[in-house]
């Protein structure tokens, strides 16, 4: 809903102050240059019959950036970004392991130069060792790239790794919003508080 592929019931959706909910046309097809997303499924995120070098240029192609050439330098550039080589731009997503196919799927969000990236649960279909080089990944992306993240997780510890801010929702309601480490140390929802000793102490020792 935030990115406007689904119409949303009610409220606001602002965007470096703006509310962006009665665009429409051009004007909401530029704004989709600047926000992206990460979903869940590697697995489903990528056309199975798309090569890899096609599925980072799309963007690119849609929105009429560059020529095939450099579109091609960009997905390149991008692949060694991720940890991936050239190599892979002619290959099929089912060539590669979830974790590289996730990488795959951020490169491609990468691709238009965004400001905004959702990632909405995007280790959770990993495996954990695999999800913590995905998580460093992220981290250091969003500072070389100065990104700003909305990173949706059931995992608080995960939350707690990647966030400086968390808002906490309970069946589509805001319970609270804080700096991480007040949520962590002084939660003031009961569901919070629930939700926080669920968690094994060692993993919020990290």
């Amino acid at each position: 809903t935030i990115l406007r592929l689904m119409k949303p019931t009610a409220g606001k959706i602002f965007f470096e102050g703006t509310n962006i909910l009665p665009w429409a046309g051009d004007r909401l097809r530029q704004l989709r240059r600047q926000m992206q997303i990460i979903f869940q499924n590697p697995y489903s995120s990528l056309d199975p019959r798309q090569k890899v070098g096609a599925a980072i240029m799309e963007p690119l192609v849609i929105h009429r950036v560059g020529q095939k050439a450099s579109q091609r330098e960009r997905a390149v550039y991008l692949l060694e970004k991720v940890g991936l080589d050239s190599t892979a731009l002619d290959r099929y997503p089912h060539e590669f392991s979830g974790g590289q196919r996730q990488r795959i799927c951020i490169a491609r969000a990468l691709a238009l130069n965004p400001k905004f990236i959702i990632c909405d649960e995007s280790v959770s279909a990993l495996d954990v060792s695999v999800q913590a080089q995905v998580l460093n990944l992220l981290k250091a992306l969003q500072r070389e790239f100065n990104l700003t993240y909305i990173f949706i997780s059931h995992d608080l510890s995960v939350v707690k790794f990647m966030s400086n801010r968390i808002m906490v929702m309970n069946r589509g309601s805001i319970e609270e919003i804080d700096t991480a480490e007040n949520i962590y140390r002084h939660p003031t929802s009961d569901y919070t508080r629930q939700l926080i000793a669920a968690i094994p102490q060692p993993a919020l020792l990290k």
